[in-house]
């Protein structure tokens, strides 16, 4: 009998290591599924492309639906060396490098979709999180929300939800960079918001990138939206801790401007 272990619950997945080398993953909702089941197409095709370790998950029961990947160790990347965020700026250059049409051919969600779920998200945020903030912080964040709404003109395959608990770090290593079910295309300055904003390392981040003012303008926007997912994620799942504590960082980080 295999040995689980129940290891995260996260907000998209149910995740599960066994017997010590392997990770599972259960869709939490239908459309995770469908996400689910692009990276098991995605990813084979894209970690020979990156030059850092990714999952590549396979599918080992259809109903309900279970992917399998080898267990990536590590601890959550909570500050960057230098020498770590150069090779994490390289990682998301050739990330946004990829053929972003095979990339759909393959499952992932195209940029006229990904836009159409921004601004409803957007709009969401207009109304569930503006009115929480105080009058001296709303005119900056209704800017900030109107900024992030502009169309690119060139949207690229990204992973789409880069932070610590997502880059691994062992033995002063990265040793790996997971969770890729909200991989799409879209704005690539969101995947290299954190690393270049928060890390401690984003000046090497940045460098090995190539990043541009106008990529790092948009990166700092990405940055400064980060809690308000966690607001409404806190209402959708009745957890006024996660409201509370979303408002927090919405307030704080808009604060820093």
């Amino acid at each position: 009998m295999a040995d689980v272990h129940v290891i995260e619950d996260g907000w998209d997945s149910r995740a599960f290591l066994v017997d010590g080398g392997w990770l599972d993953r259960e869709p939490r909702r239908d459309e995770v599924r469908e996400r689910l089941l692009a990276e098991t197409r995605l990813m084979p095709w894209l970690a020979p492309q990156l030059p850092l370790p990714v999952p590549r998950p396979e599918v080992i029961r259809q109903e309900p639906l279970r992917v399998r990947h080898r267990f990536l160790r590590g601890d959550a990347a909570i500050a960057l060396t230098d020498e770590q965020g150069a090779l994490l700026g390289r990682f998301f250059k050739a990330l946004h490098s990829a053929d972003a049409g095979r990339a759909v051919d393959l499952g992932v969600i195209d940029a006229d979709v990904a836009r159409a779920e921004l601004t409803a998200t957007l709009d969401r945020f207009r109304v569930e999180v503006l009115p929480r903030l105080p009058e001296d912080l709303r005119h900056g964040a209704a800017d900030l929300l109107e900024r992030l709404a502009r169309p690119l003109d060139s949207p690229a395959l990204v992973h789409g939800d880069v932070g610590p608990q997502h880059i691994l770090v062992a033995d002063g290593k990265i040793s790996g960079v997971i969770d890729w079910t909200d991989a799409h295309l879209g704005d690539p300055a969101m995947d290299i918001a954190w690393p270049v904003n928060a890390s401690g390392a984003g000046d090497a981040v940045a460098a090995a990138y190539g990043a541009d003012s106008i990529s790092l303008a948009r990166a700092r926007d990405w940055h400064l939206l980060g809690p308000w997912h966690e607001v409404t994620y806190g209402l959708d799942t009745s957890a006024p801790a996660l409201v509370e504590s979303g408002m927090f960082g919405v307030r704080s980080r808009l604060n820093s401007l």
